[in-house]
């Protein structure tokens, strides 16, 4: 019988069970590159339904967090129009983990290091269960896009772009 995977604390998993909302962790082998299309394929879940949190910054390199389905990009114009900037751009690997706290690939929008907006792409609210970073390479946790709302009050926005397989 195989032995049980045990599934780590995160500041990301600590923030959900202190809000009280039902969640569901989910382990899958994590490949460096493999991005949203890897964990679907790896948990056997639509790609549209595996959401990417990136972090972006504006022209005064202020911080931000994105929330964008795994087979869609953000499209860096449509997000500094709705967010009242002169531009945005993905952040370095080195700034995202300064900010959060996570490294790159394990990037959750729950648990951060310190507060940062939350913007999410509209049809995310759609969706009738999500599957987001759980703080760690290699977890995702499951979740009603309500619950969303409730923990994180994102900004919705239309900010979207189609894949162009960067992730």
């Amino acid at each position: 019988m195989p032995k049980k995977e045990k599934i780590p604390v995160t500041p990301a998993l600590r923030a959900l069970r202190q809000s009280g909302e039902l969640f569901e962790p989910h382990l899958y082998a994590y490949e460096e590159r493999g991005g949203a299309s890897h964990a679907a394929e790896c948990l056997g879940i639509e790609l549209h339904q595996t959401i990417k949190t990136l972090v972006f910054e504006d022209e005064r390199e202020n911080p931000l967090l994105v929330l964008m389905h795994g087979d869609l990009d953000v499209a860096g114009g449509l997000l500094a129009r709705a967010i009242g900037a002169k531009r945005t751009q993905p952040c370095t690997p080195e700034a995202a983990t300064k900010h959060t706290g996570y490294l790159v690939g394990g990037t959750s929008p729950f648990g951060t290091r310190k507060a940062l907006p939350v913007y999410a792409e509209e049809t995310i609210r759609d969706l009738p269960r999500l599957y987001i970073n759980g703080g760690k390479r290699g977890l995702l946790i499951s979740l009603l896009p309500l619950a969303l709302e409730r923990i994180l009050a994102p900004q919705y926005v239309a900010v979207s772009a189609p894949s162009t397989g960067g992730s």
